[in-house]
């Protein structure tokens, strides 16, 4: 079976390609946690994430923004003794402040969803990529993105983070044409 050249032999990076990778995301809850996830890995591998994933969800109500607009310097304190997920305060308050701005947005737009898919006019673009090296870091959609968001208040979403999420939450299909996955991300659309 044929798979983009970066899914290495990892059972858990596999099984992210084979099923979530570049598979369109309509639902609120879930862009929520992809945009904290993607923010965590500024710096860092998306694997040393991915396998935090679960931790993540224990630590942070299941990525629920209600809750975590309300944490306070206790649970922060508490988030920066937790050894597993990544411990930079930076990066936690910023994950509280996205999920107030987050809210904001829903409440403005209905759903975060109707906001985010405009950048790409709601269809997801198509890069029909025929080797990796190809893949872009940014592109103007995610250019754009990065900077309504930071508008807004959020946090860790430059350029690339923002590429990298779109590409997670299938507003971008990367998958290389040789890759199995391609063609059954594109029947999503």
């Amino acid at each position: 079976m044929n798979r983009c050249s970066w899914v290495k032999g990892d059972p858990l990076c596999i099984e992210y390609h084979d099923q979530e990778w570049g598979v369109p995301v309509h639902e609120d809850h879930k862009l929520f946690e992809f945009l904290i996830l993607e923010g965590m890995q500024a710096g860092l591998s998306w694997m040393t994430i991915l396998r935090k994933r679960e931790n993540y969800r224990r630590a942070f109500d299941d990525f629920d923004p209600v809750k975590i607009k309300d944490y306070d310097e206790k649970k922060i304190k508490e988030l920066m003794k937790n050894e597993g997920i990544i411990r930079n305060r930076k990066k936690i308050e910023a994950i509280i402040q996205n999920a107030k701005v987050f809210l904001q947005v829903q409440k403005e737009f209905g759903s975060f969803e109707r906001y985010l898919w405009c950048f790409v006019n709601h269809k997801p673009i198509d890069n029909q990529l025929k080797d990796w090296k190809e893949v872009q870091t940014t592109s103007v959609e995610s250019e754009k993105l990065s900077k309504d968001l930071k508008k807004r208040g959020f946090r860790f979403v430059g350029p690339t983070i923002c590429y990298a999420y779109m590409q997670a939450i299938g507003m971008v299909n990367d998958h290389t044409i040789d890759c199995f996955r391609y063609g059954e991300v594109k029947r999503m659309e």
